[in-house]
Formats: C-alpha cells, structure tokens, sequence
C-alpha cells in the first residue's frame, strides 16, 4: 500500500511553460518546468502562481547568482525548485530544456526529495511530485517598474523587472527589463509587446545556440533597437541593477546605427537611443 504522499503525487502532473510569468488556474499545486530564468522576480511569479514545485533555467548564474537566485527564495516558502544548466537547453524553450536539460543547482526542498545536480530535467520533475505543496504566505513585492527618465517632449525611459509587465502606453519609450534576451518558444511575436523605442535585456549567459539573444534579431526586423546585458554586470531579474549596472553585451544593428556598441553601459545606450530621436 503506498504512503499518503506516494499517493498524492500519483495525482500530480508535469506541466511545462516557456514563461513562469503565463502560469495559470491548471498550474496550481503541479510540478512546473519553466524555461524562465532562476530570478527572484521568477520565484515570486512561481510561488503567487501556487505551483508545488518547479525548474528553471540558471541563466547563466551571473552576478551574484542572481541566476538562481529563486532557489533561496523558494526555500524560505517551503517550495522545491531547481535550475537546468542554460549550456544544456535554450532559455525561453520549455520543450528544449525538458528533452535536454541537465539539473546544475537545487535547493534544499528539491534536495531532501532526491533531486541532484547532473539529474536530467524530467528525472528531477518526477521526483518533485512527491512534494508536499506550500501553505507558506508569499510576501507581497515592492513595485517592479518604475519611469526612471522623462523630459518634455522627449520618450520616456522605463525600468522593469520583467518584460511582462510592459504596458501599451510604453509604445515609443525605452524600455529596460531585467528579464533574458530569449524568445520565448522560438516566436518572434514574443520579442516585445509593444513597438518600443529601444529595449534591453539581459544575456543570460547566452546559453545553449545563443538563446539568450535571440529577440534581438527579432526586434531588429521591427526596426527597433535592442541590446543585452552582460549577465555578470547586473543580476537578472532585477530591473535598477540593469538600468544602473548593466555593461552591454550584444546589440542588433538598428542600435549599432545609432552609435551604441558592446561595451557601453546602459546609460550610454539610452543617451545614444534619445540622442538619435531628437535627430
């Protein structure tokens, strides 16, 4: 006769999202394999969310593993959680990380149920079944965007956690997100929600085939000007440390055109960005 909780995870499924940020009603209290990055703000989606477990993937950890950041996060709420080392499967890909993705970090939770580093992703899942779902409060999170430039007449500079919280009204501005430079399910439609001025993201690493670029190319067929950031000059999901911190790492040719190149800080991309517009 199996025990309450081998019975109770025989109810639970794996479900897979390319975004923690699209969990919905049938991810509750399931296993999640989500192709975000391992951010606090990832966390955060994925605790509000109600999941029973998840992984994501490590983004190339970065500075100050703000990478898998999460795992510590979601320990202190009593949730499992792991990340697939981003060399293993492209970022943004929840197919690609659950055929290829290779465990790199768990936390204690994911531990103590029999996840390791070097599991494969699905063996990992599978053992987080077994996970007994938090009844942990999720403390509520300080703002995550913000306006951090405006000036008459000139666009306005927005500053954000997370590429989902991008509004309509951000049309025509420039907006810098902490989240990775990934399309999400390889769909251009994903790069950005809005035809922006200019957008930054993070590198993640880069990762397995560059995934952690690849909305630039796509945004470059927008006309819009689109960078990276190092994932070890700013933490990743954390949106003042990009605007503040973040060295370029890759840029597409519409902001190579405005003079803004690999090695300029994000100031100096918005500076270039507003400088082309008033031309």
């Amino acid at each position: 006769m199996p025990d309450g909780r081998s019975a109770a995870a025989a109810c639970v499924t794996v479900l897979t999202v390319h975004s923690i940020t699209r969990v919905a009603a049938e991810h509750v209290g399931q296993v999640v394999i989500a192709a975000s990055h391992g951010g606090v703000y990832a966390g955060f989606c994925a605790a509000e969310g109600g999941v029973r477990a998840v992984i994501f993937n490590d983004a190339g950890v970065g500075r100050e593993r703000a990478g898998v950041g999460s795992l510590d996060y979601l320990e202190g709420l009593g949730i499992a959680a792991a990340a697939a080392d981003s060399r293993s499967c492209r970022i943004g890909d929840a197919d690609d990380m659950r055929e290829c993705g290779i465990v790199s970090f768990v936390n204690a939770t994911a531990a103590a149920l029999g996840c390791v580093p070097g599991q494969r992703v699905p063996d990992c899942a599978d053992r987080m079944r077994g996970a007994r779902l938090s009844t942990t409060a999720v403390p509520a999170r300080a703002e995550s965007r913000y306006v951090a430039q405006t000036a008459p007449g000139a666009p306005l500079v927005i500053v954000m956690d997370s590429v989902s919280l991008v509004q309509p009204s951000d049309a025509g501005a420039v907006v810098v997100t902490a989240s990775h430079g990934g399309l999400l399910g390889g769909d251009p439609a994903s790069a950005l929600k809005v035809d922006a001025l200019a957008a930054v993201y993070c590198d993640a690493g880069f990762g397995k085939d560059r995934a952690g670029v690849t909305r630039l190319p796509a945004l470059e067929a927008r006309g819009i000007a689109a960078a990276t950031v190092s994932s070890d000059s700013a933490r990743i999901g954390d949106g003042q440390s990009v605007y503040e911190d973040g060295v370029l790492s890759c840029v597409n040719d519409k902001a190579a055109s405005l003079g803004i190149a690999v090695g300029d800080t994000v100031q100096e991309l918005i500076r270039k960005t507003l400088g082309g517009a008033r031309r």
